[in-house]
Protein backbone atom coordinates (compact mmCIF):
# COMPACT_ATOMS: atom_id res chain seq x y z
CA UNK A 1 0.00 0.00 0.00
CA UNK A 2 1.21 3.49 -0.82
CA UNK A 3 0.06 6.90 0.35
CA UNK A 4 -0.67 9.53 -2.29
CA UNK A 5 -0.15 13.20 -1.56
CA UNK A 6 -1.98 15.46 -4.00
CA UNK A 7 -0.38 18.87 -3.95
CA UNK A 8 -2.51 21.90 -4.69
CA UNK A 9 -2.47 23.81 -7.94
CA UNK A 10 -0.17 26.80 -8.01
CA UNK A 11 -1.49 30.03 -9.44
CA UNK A 12 0.42 33.28 -9.33
CA UNK A 13 -1.59 36.45 -8.50
CA UNK A 14 0.91 38.36 -10.64
CA UNK A 15 0.39 36.03 -13.58
CA UNK A 16 -3.19 34.67 -13.54
CA UNK A 17 -2.61 32.79 -16.81
CA UNK A 18 0.09 30.68 -15.11
CA UNK A 19 -1.37 27.57 -13.53
CA UNK A 20 0.29 24.25 -12.78
CA UNK A 21 -1.06 20.74 -12.29
CA UNK A 22 -0.72 19.03 -8.89
CA UNK A 23 1.57 16.01 -8.73
CA UNK A 24 0.46 12.96 -6.73
CA UNK A 25 3.54 11.96 -4.75
CA UNK A 26 3.75 8.28 -3.87
CA UNK A 27 4.91 7.73 -0.28
CA UNK A 28 5.48 4.12 0.84
CA UNK A 29 3.09 3.09 3.59
CA UNK A 30 5.63 2.75 6.38
CA UNK A 31 7.45 6.00 5.59
CA UNK A 32 6.96 9.22 7.59
CA UNK A 33 5.42 12.33 6.07
CA UNK A 34 7.81 14.20 3.78
CA UNK A 35 8.41 17.84 4.66
CA UNK A 36 8.04 19.76 1.39
CA UNK A 37 8.78 23.52 1.31
CA UNK A 38 5.69 25.68 0.85
CA UNK A 39 7.39 27.54 -2.00
CA UNK A 40 8.21 24.39 -3.96
CA UNK A 41 5.17 22.12 -3.97
CA UNK A 42 5.39 19.34 -6.51
CA UNK A 43 3.67 19.85 -9.84
CA UNK A 44 3.56 17.72 -12.97
CA UNK A 45 5.29 20.50 -14.86
CA UNK A 46 8.00 20.97 -12.22
CA UNK A 47 8.76 17.25 -11.83
CA UNK A 48 8.94 16.75 -15.60
CA UNK A 49 11.29 19.71 -15.93
CA UNK A 50 13.47 18.43 -13.10
CA UNK A 51 13.70 15.00 -14.73
CA UNK A 52 14.71 16.54 -18.07
CA UNK A 53 17.40 18.61 -16.36
CA UNK A 54 18.64 15.57 -14.41
CA UNK A 55 19.46 13.73 -17.63
CA UNK A 56 20.71 16.74 -19.60
CA UNK A 57 24.42 17.71 -19.67
CA UNK A 58 23.34 21.30 -20.31
CA UNK A 59 23.68 21.91 -16.57
CA UNK A 60 27.43 21.36 -16.77
CA UNK A 61 29.54 24.40 -17.59
CA UNK A 62 31.24 22.37 -20.32
CA UNK A 63 28.11 20.35 -21.14
CA UNK A 64 30.17 17.21 -20.59
CA UNK A 65 28.15 15.45 -17.88
CA UNK A 66 24.68 15.30 -16.34
CA UNK A 67 23.42 14.27 -12.92
CA UNK A 68 22.57 10.90 -14.46
CA UNK A 69 26.14 10.42 -15.68
CA UNK A 70 27.13 9.43 -12.15
CA UNK A 71 23.69 8.52 -10.76
CA UNK A 72 22.57 5.45 -12.71
CA UNK A 73 19.06 4.13 -12.14
CA UNK A 74 20.16 0.48 -12.43
CA UNK A 75 22.52 1.11 -9.51
CA UNK A 76 19.92 2.86 -7.35
CA UNK A 77 21.07 6.15 -8.86
CA UNK A 78 24.67 5.68 -7.73
CA UNK A 79 27.92 4.55 -9.37
CA UNK A 80 31.58 3.84 -8.69
CA UNK A 81 33.82 4.79 -7.10
CA UNK A 82 31.76 6.16 -4.18
CA UNK A 83 28.74 8.07 -5.46
CA UNK A 84 25.99 8.23 -2.84
CA UNK A 85 22.64 6.98 -4.20
CA UNK A 86 19.76 9.30 -5.00
CA UNK A 87 17.05 7.42 -3.11
CA UNK A 88 14.56 8.66 -0.50
CA UNK A 89 16.30 12.04 -0.44
CA UNK A 90 13.20 13.95 0.61
CA UNK A 91 13.83 12.95 4.22
CA UNK A 92 17.54 13.80 4.39
CA UNK A 93 19.22 16.92 5.77
CA UNK A 94 22.95 16.04 5.76
CA UNK A 95 24.56 15.83 2.35
CA UNK A 96 27.72 14.35 0.83
CA UNK A 97 30.14 11.99 2.56
CA UNK A 98 31.74 14.75 4.64
CA UNK A 99 28.58 16.77 5.31
CA UNK A 100 29.69 19.80 3.33
CA UNK A 101 26.05 20.83 2.83
CA UNK A 102 23.17 20.81 5.32
CA UNK A 103 19.53 21.64 4.84
CA UNK A 104 16.88 20.82 2.25
CA UNK A 105 17.04 19.26 -1.18
CA UNK A 106 16.97 22.78 -2.55
CA UNK A 107 20.13 23.54 -0.56
CA UNK A 108 22.08 20.58 -1.92
CA UNK A 109 20.83 21.32 -5.44
CA UNK A 110 22.18 24.87 -5.05
CA UNK A 111 25.59 23.31 -4.39
CA UNK A 112 25.28 20.95 -7.34
CA UNK A 113 24.10 23.59 -9.81
CA UNK A 114 26.30 26.49 -8.80
CA UNK A 115 29.43 24.84 -7.38
CA UNK A 116 29.67 21.37 -8.90
CA UNK A 117 28.28 21.96 -12.40
CA UNK A 118 28.90 25.73 -12.48
CA UNK A 119 25.84 26.01 -14.69
CA UNK A 120 25.89 28.71 -17.36
CA UNK A 121 22.41 30.25 -17.28
CA UNK A 122 22.82 31.56 -20.82
CA UNK A 123 22.80 27.99 -22.13
CA UNK A 124 19.32 27.50 -20.69
CA UNK A 125 17.90 30.94 -21.42
CA UNK A 126 18.84 30.71 -25.11
CA UNK A 127 17.72 27.08 -25.49
CA UNK A 128 14.88 26.21 -27.87
CA UNK A 129 12.81 24.40 -25.20
CA UNK A 130 13.81 25.36 -21.67
CA UNK A 131 12.38 28.92 -21.52
CA UNK A 132 8.91 27.55 -22.28
CA UNK A 133 9.30 24.66 -19.83
CA UNK A 134 10.37 26.99 -17.02
CA UNK A 135 7.50 29.33 -17.90
CA UNK A 136 5.06 26.43 -17.61
CA UNK A 137 6.55 25.17 -14.34
CA UNK A 138 7.28 28.42 -12.50
CA UNK A 139 5.67 31.25 -14.48
CA UNK A 140 9.00 32.94 -15.11
CA UNK A 141 10.37 34.69 -18.18
CA UNK A 142 14.03 34.38 -17.15
CA UNK A 143 15.66 31.18 -15.94
CA UNK A 144 17.72 31.56 -12.76
CA UNK A 145 19.57 29.25 -10.41
CA UNK A 146 16.74 29.08 -7.86
CA UNK A 147 14.21 27.68 -10.31
CA UNK A 148 16.71 25.15 -11.68
CA UNK A 149 17.33 23.97 -8.13
CA UNK A 150 13.61 23.81 -7.38
CA UNK A 151 12.90 21.72 -10.47
CA UNK A 152 15.66 19.22 -9.65
CA UNK A 153 14.46 19.00 -6.04
CA UNK A 154 10.93 18.26 -7.23
CA UNK A 155 12.09 15.34 -9.37
CA UNK A 156 14.37 13.97 -6.66
CA UNK A 157 11.50 13.96 -4.15
CA UNK A 158 9.79 11.40 -6.38
CA UNK A 159 12.72 8.93 -6.29
CA UNK A 160 11.37 6.90 -3.37
CA UNK A 161 12.19 3.24 -2.80
CA UNK A 162 9.94 1.23 -0.49
CA UNK A 163 8.98 -2.02 -2.19
CA UNK A 164 11.86 -4.36 -1.41
CA UNK A 165 11.24 -7.84 -0.07
CA UNK A 166 11.90 -6.40 3.40
CA UNK A 167 9.03 -3.94 2.88
CA UNK A 168 6.77 -6.64 1.50
CA UNK A 169 7.41 -8.78 4.59
CA UNK A 170 6.58 -5.83 6.84
CA UNK A 171 3.27 -5.45 4.99
CA UNK A 172 2.48 -9.18 5.25
CA UNK A 173 2.88 -9.73 1.50
CA UNK A 174 5.94 -12.03 1.64
CA UNK A 175 7.95 -14.18 4.06
CA UNK A 176 11.66 -14.34 4.81
CA UNK A 177 13.57 -17.54 4.31
CA UNK A 178 15.15 -19.05 7.43
CA UNK A 179 18.52 -17.64 6.38
CA UNK A 180 17.10 -14.16 5.82
CA UNK A 181 15.36 -14.30 9.21
CA UNK A 182 18.66 -15.17 10.85
CA UNK A 183 20.26 -12.22 9.07
CA UNK A 184 17.45 -9.93 10.24
CA UNK A 185 18.09 -10.96 13.84
CA UNK A 186 21.82 -10.36 13.44
CA UNK A 187 21.24 -6.96 11.88
CA UNK A 188 18.92 -5.66 14.58
CA UNK A 189 20.74 -7.03 17.64
CA UNK A 190 24.10 -6.40 19.27
CA UNK A 191 25.45 -9.59 17.68
CA UNK A 192 25.52 -8.02 14.23
CA UNK A 193 25.59 -4.46 15.57
CA UNK A 194 24.35 -2.90 12.30
CA UNK A 195 21.21 -1.20 13.57
CA UNK A 196 22.87 1.61 15.53
CA UNK A 197 23.82 3.49 12.35
CA UNK A 198 21.49 1.81 9.86
CA UNK A 199 18.14 1.54 11.59
CA UNK A 200 14.97 3.56 10.87
CA UNK A 201 12.85 3.19 7.76
CA UNK A 202 15.70 4.50 5.65
CA UNK A 203 18.42 2.18 6.96
CA UNK A 204 20.59 5.18 7.80
CA UNK A 205 20.66 7.58 10.73
CA UNK A 206 21.81 10.36 8.35
CA UNK A 207 24.65 11.13 10.77
CA UNK A 208 28.46 10.93 10.75
CA UNK A 209 30.59 8.20 12.32
CA UNK A 210 34.16 6.93 12.47
CA UNK A 211 33.50 3.24 11.85
CA UNK A 212 37.07 2.06 12.54
CA UNK A 213 38.16 1.78 8.92
CA UNK A 214 41.73 2.97 9.52
CA UNK A 215 44.23 3.44 12.31
CA UNK A 216 45.08 6.76 10.63
CA UNK A 217 41.75 7.84 9.16
CA UNK A 218 41.09 10.56 6.60
CA UNK A 219 39.85 13.84 8.09
CA UNK A 220 36.24 13.46 6.95
CA UNK A 221 33.64 15.56 8.77
CA UNK A 222 36.47 17.38 10.60
CA UNK A 223 37.10 19.31 7.39
CA UNK A 224 33.64 20.85 7.78
CA UNK A 225 33.36 21.38 11.53
CA UNK A 226 36.98 21.88 12.62
CA UNK A 227 36.11 19.85 15.72
CA UNK A 228 38.83 17.30 16.49
CA UNK A 229 36.16 14.88 17.74
CA UNK A 230 34.83 14.69 14.19
CA UNK A 231 38.10 13.44 12.71
CA UNK A 232 37.57 10.32 10.64
CA UNK A 233 33.78 10.61 10.54
CA UNK A 234 31.80 10.07 7.34
CA UNK A 235 28.11 9.91 6.60
CA UNK A 236 26.23 6.65 7.12
CA UNK A 237 24.83 5.76 3.68
CA UNK A 238 21.44 4.14 3.28
CA UNK A 239 21.50 0.36 2.99
CA UNK A 240 18.41 0.31 0.80
CA UNK A 241 19.40 -1.28 -2.52
CA UNK A 242 22.85 -1.81 -1.02
CA UNK A 243 23.70 -4.78 -3.26
CA UNK A 244 23.39 -2.43 -6.25
CA UNK A 245 25.64 0.37 -5.01
CA UNK A 246 29.12 -1.16 -4.96
CA UNK A 247 31.88 -0.32 -4.26
CA UNK A 248 31.51 0.51 -0.59
CA UNK A 249 32.71 3.05 2.00
CA UNK A 250 33.52 6.70 1.37
CA UNK A 251 36.54 5.79 -0.74
CA UNK A 252 35.09 2.74 -2.48
CA UNK A 253 37.70 0.43 -0.99
CA UNK A 254 35.47 -2.66 -0.74
CA UNK A 255 34.29 -4.14 -4.02
CA UNK A 256 31.69 -6.51 -2.56
CA UNK A 257 29.30 -6.82 0.36
CA UNK A 258 31.21 -9.91 1.42
CA UNK A 259 34.29 -7.72 1.91
CA UNK A 260 32.25 -5.24 3.95
CA UNK A 261 30.92 -7.99 6.21
CA UNK A 262 34.42 -9.42 6.66
CA UNK A 263 35.67 -5.98 7.68
CA UNK A 264 33.02 -5.56 10.37
CA UNK A 265 33.61 -9.14 11.49
CA UNK A 266 37.35 -8.95 12.10
CA UNK A 267 38.93 -5.89 10.47
CA UNK A 268 38.22 -2.96 12.78
CA UNK A 269 41.11 -0.54 13.40
CA UNK A 270 41.74 1.57 16.51
CA UNK A 271 41.91 5.35 16.23
CA UNK A 272 41.22 8.18 18.66
CA UNK A 273 37.74 9.04 17.39
CA UNK A 274 36.22 5.63 16.67
CA UNK A 275 32.52 5.80 17.46
CA UNK A 276 31.53 4.29 20.84
CA UNK A 277 28.87 2.37 18.94
CA UNK A 278 31.66 0.16 17.59
CA UNK A 279 31.38 -1.94 20.73
CA UNK A 280 33.48 -4.87 19.48
CA UNK A 281 36.47 -2.70 18.55
CA UNK A 282 38.73 -4.35 21.11
CA UNK A 283 37.91 -7.74 19.61
CA UNK A 284 38.67 -6.55 16.09
CA UNK A 285 35.00 -6.84 15.10
CA UNK A 286 31.80 -8.77 15.71
CA UNK A 287 33.43 -12.13 14.93
CA UNK A 288 30.75 -13.70 12.75
CA UNK A 289 30.82 -17.34 11.71
CA UNK A 290 30.69 -18.33 8.03
CA UNK A 291 27.01 -19.18 8.48
CA UNK A 292 26.26 -15.85 10.13
CA UNK A 293 28.03 -13.94 7.37
CA UNK A 294 25.92 -15.70 4.76
CA UNK A 295 22.75 -14.96 6.71
CA UNK A 296 23.56 -11.28 7.06
CA UNK A 297 24.31 -11.06 3.35
CA UNK A 298 21.00 -12.75 2.56
CA UNK A 299 19.14 -10.21 4.67
CA UNK A 300 20.91 -7.24 3.09
CA UNK A 301 19.81 -8.51 -0.31
CA UNK A 302 16.18 -8.30 0.82
CA UNK A 303 16.61 -4.51 0.83
CA UNK A 304 16.77 -4.46 -3.00
CA UNK A 305 13.78 -2.84 -4.69
CA UNK A 306 13.57 -4.01 -8.30
CA UNK A 307 10.57 -1.77 -8.99
CA UNK A 308 12.67 1.28 -8.11
CA UNK A 309 15.46 0.51 -10.55
CA UNK A 310 13.07 -0.30 -13.40
CA UNK A 311 10.42 2.38 -12.85
CA UNK A 312 9.92 4.15 -16.22
CA UNK A 313 8.80 7.31 -14.42
CA UNK A 314 12.39 7.73 -13.23
CA UNK A 315 14.08 6.76 -16.50
CA UNK A 316 15.33 8.89 -19.35
CA UNK A 317 12.51 8.33 -21.80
Amino acid sequence: MMFLIALANCKSPDNPAYQTTPYELIIPQEFPVMDIPADNRLTIEGVALGKKLYYDPILDKNQAKACATCHLQKQSFSSAPAVLPHVNLGWQHNWLWKGEVKGSLEDIMAFEVQDFFETDLANLNTHSEYPTLFKNAFGVDNIDYVDIEKALAQFLRTLNSGNSKFDQVQRGEAEFTNEESQGLELFFTEKGDCFHCHATTFFSDNQFHNNALDAKPAAGYFEVTGDSLDYGKFKSPTLRNIELTAPYMHDGRFATLEEVINFYSNGLQHSATVDPLMKQLNNGGIQLTIEEKAALLAFLRTLTDQDFITNPDFANN
